[in-house]
């Protein structure tokens, strides 16, 4: 019997993609773990179907005023229904914007009963919080592969917290191990961090990964005023994030207006083109997000069931249950070192103490039960093998499309004169009739004359008298040779020289320069060379010229 035990338990499992994966191991191996030692209660509820299947989810947290909700219209580029913008605090509920064929509100109480949608644990925060969630339905390319989650804008002073009537942390800590990019907004004009705001910002704990913060508005200051602004936001950022280094911030202003200085206009486009990169494959990256979310539960319910166990274990059999109780939770702090030391735990694993105290100070220790080597053992098997099968379907589970419509398509415009560098840097002159270098061509003949060439060609050491002062790197310069030597004979022409002087300016004004030289640049003389096409660069070049 035990040869035909062993047989079933090593029989491989084959699975069609990662959520339906992640969906039997859950309920077969981890959800006992979970059920036993009440890690619903004290950590986290129960995930449900939805919650492996749902699109990705992208959290936007800041306080009031700081562009929330303007952000969300900004991708979309479009109301959605129950939207409501303003300059004092207008969103006081938290929206989850989602994609539907009919544009509809659907309030809490309706959405905490649809099993349909990934909200229904939200049920247990109470009605107060039920009252003040909507989900907003429209028609929108964008949502086809996001939901977007709107927050209370948060404002400053105790009194803000206790008057909102639910757990506001407790909700944001739901959503932020559910989503897969929290975006944290501030105002260029205020960036004062209030008690609320600092507590949102520490429930979010143990998921800076996911964080990318928003330095929205920064066209409303100067160029000297936004270097302040910059130094004084990544300052009160690295209070509160306790993480060695601070997220990504992107500086922009993330609406449809006019800018009111556009001095940094290039540095917000680049920004905008990399949180958009950033936002755009999500779906792409939502399996493995799933794993490695599921692979830390695992490991906070072992821990629990850590914690339980040894609390069940301390307890007397019969008399001086309460005293011991409160000097058990009093001494929990040795609790979990020895937890520590006697699983290899990390640090960063390990519960928050003052809110496990609290919890504990609720429960009654005696039903706690004792450890089951059997169900720990499950968990493990599941980490080691199950995981790693999951881990290896992974690339076959890389089809999905990434975000298109709304701002996306405008941002990613590859084909207006308006796309990113477009008309200018390298592909300045594109599309014309003339070719772009004979604009300052005759400085360059000018140069390319004193250097005295010979059957009019200049060699590689006398081209790089004068390249070297540009004062670029070596290696950069290397490249522009590379793309200048169009004939690759190893030496430098009229035109090719005026070409390398092009490039150098191109690089010198803060533009990238391709790997091969586009049609556009290619000189006149040369365009017999590649029938028409676009140069490729030699890979030797002229070989010892740099």
């Amino acid at each position: 019997m035990s040869f035909f035990k062993r047989k079933k338990e090593t029989e491989p499992q084959f699975y069609a993609t990662v959520a339906d994966g992640l969906k039997k191991i859950y309920k077969g191996k981890l959800l006992p773990l979970e059920e036993t030692y009440d890690f619903h209660e004290f950590v986290s509820p129960a995930l449900n179907e939805p919650d492996f299947d749902a699109k990705p989810m992208v959290l936007l947290v800041g306080q009031y005023s700081t562009g929330k909700t303007s952000f969300i219209r900004y991708l979309l580029e479009r109301d959605y229904p129950g939207i409501r913008i303003g300059p004092e605090p207008t969103t006081d509920s938290f929206t989850a914007v989602m994609y539907g064929e009919n544009e509809q509100v659907i309030p809490g109480n309706a959405l905490a009963v649809d099993k349909s949608k990934q909200f229904r644990p939200l049920s247990k925060f109470g009605g107060s919080f039920l009252n003040r969630f909507q989900c907003s339905i429209l028609k929108s390319t964008v949502l086809k592969c996001v939901t977007m989650i709107d927050t209370p804008g948060i404002l400053s002073g105790e009194k803000q917290r206790v008057d909102r009537g639910y757990d506001f942390v407790g909700v944001l800590r739901w959503f932020a191990e559910r989503v897969d990019r929290i975006i944290l907004l501030f105002d260029a004009n205020k960036l004062d961090i209030s008690d609320e705001f600092r507590r949102s910002i520490e429930a979010i704990h143990g998921y800076e990964d996911k964080v990318r913060i928003v330095l929205n508005k920064a066209d409303q200051v100067d160029h000297q005023e936004l270097m302040r602004v910059y130094g004084a936001l990544m300052w009160s950022i690295s209070k509160v994030i306790q993480v060695p280094e601070c997220p990504k911030i992107f500086v922009g202003s993330f609406w449809d207006q006019q800018l009111k200085h556009d001095l940094y206009r290039r540095l917000f486009e680049k920004e905008l083109q990399c949180l958009f990169d950033d936002l755009q494959d999500l779906p792409r990256y939502a399996a493995m997000r799933k794993l490695n979310d599921f692979i830390k539960r695992a490991r906070m319910a072992k821990i629990h069931a850590y914690i339980i166990s040894n609390l069940k274990e301390d307890m007397p059999k019969m008399f001086g249950k309460g005293r011991k109780k409160k000097e058990l939770i009093k001494n929990l702090p040795v609790l979990l070192k020895k937890i520590q030391e006697e699983n290899m735990v990390a640090t960063s694993d390990l519960p928050e103490l003052t809110s496990m105290q609290e919890q504990l100070d609720k429960a009654d220790f005696t039903k706690f039960p004792p450890l089951k080597e059997k169900l720990i053992a499950q968990v493990n098997h599941m980490l080691d093998k199950d995981i790693a099968d999951l881990m290896a379907i992974v690339p076959t589970d890389f089809s999905e499309p990434v975000i298109r419509g709304g701002a996306f398509d405008d941002v990613k415009d590859m084909t207006s004169p308006f796309g990113f560098e477009k008309c200018e840097g390298i592909d300045l002159g594109s599309g014309e009739p003339d070719w772009i270098v004979t604009k300052e061509r005759e400085k360059w003949d000018d140069i390319f004359r004193s250097l005295g060439p010979s059957k009019g060609k200049i060699t590689g050491s006398v081209a790089k008298k004068e390249m070297v002062k540009s004062r670029l790197p070596n290696p950069v310069l290397a490249k522009v040779w590379r793309l200048a030597d169009v004939d690759q004979d190893g030496m430098l022409d009229a035109d090719e020289f005026a070409l390398s002087m092009h490039l150098i300016n191109i690089k010198l004004d803060g533009f990238d320069l391709p790997d091969e030289l586009p049609g556009h640049l290619i000189p006149p003389s040369k365009k017999k060379l590649f029938n028409g096409g676009g140069a490729s660069g030699s890979e030797s070049g002229s070989g010892n010229s740099y």
